[in-house]
């Protein structure tokens, strides 16, 4: 009796158990599909690095996305850190698989030294705003880059005659952290 008791009881709470992941794994692919549904915007870069140019150049670069939800997606504004830096974009709805582009234009005048142009992309996606940004050095132009010479030839040692050498004898002993030299001439 105790036995079939044992094993009913077991029986019914692995049963409850298999219940209770089927519900939890069930609840998680609902959590999933609800982050997945919408748009959702996806750069192939979310960082452009210009390197070095001169105070005064003009820097262009296009940003690629795509469509990575299942709604139509939507770029409403783009904000920018400067006035220095102009957006243009996709201005139809970009449809889920579909891709468009950002171009974002840096103009170096007066500026010098580091610069991290930010552009915020304002959209309906899902993930909410994105950030991409312009990277790189302004330098002024009217400053010469300093130019490192190349090492002058050794000057040639001084000619002298069998009569003027001097037998010269150093002795260095080092202990302690003391170091004593004596010359002899």
């Amino acid at each position: 009796m105790k036995k079939i008791f044992l094993l009913a009881l077991s029986l019914t709470a692995a049963g409850l158990s298999a219940q209770a992941q089927t519900t939890a794994a069930a609840g998680k692919s609902a959590t999933a599909q609800a982050k997945a549904a919408g748009p959702q915007i996806q750069f192939e870069e979310m960082k452009y690095d210009f390197g070095s140019i001169k105070s005064g150049d003009v820097v262009e670069h296009t940003f690629k996305f795509k469509n990575v939800g299942t709604q139509p997606l939507v770029i409403s504004n783009i904000g920018v850190s400067c006035g220095c830096t102009t957006p243009d974009w996709t201005r139809e709805p970009v449809l889920p698989g579909k891709s468009g582009t950002i171009t974002a234009k840096f103009n170096s005048a007066g500026k010098v030294g580091m610069q991290n142009k930010v552009l915020t992309v304002e959209s309906n996606s899902v993930g909410g705003n994105a950030m991409i940004s312009l990277v790189g050095e302004s330098k002024d132009p009217n400053v010469a880059t300093a130019e490192v010479p190349a090492p002058a030839a050794a000057p040639a040692a001084p000619a002298t005659s069998a009569a003027d050498t001097k037998e010269v004898k150093q002795k260095t002993k080092i202990s302690d952290n003391k170091i004593k030299a004596k010359r002899k001439s």
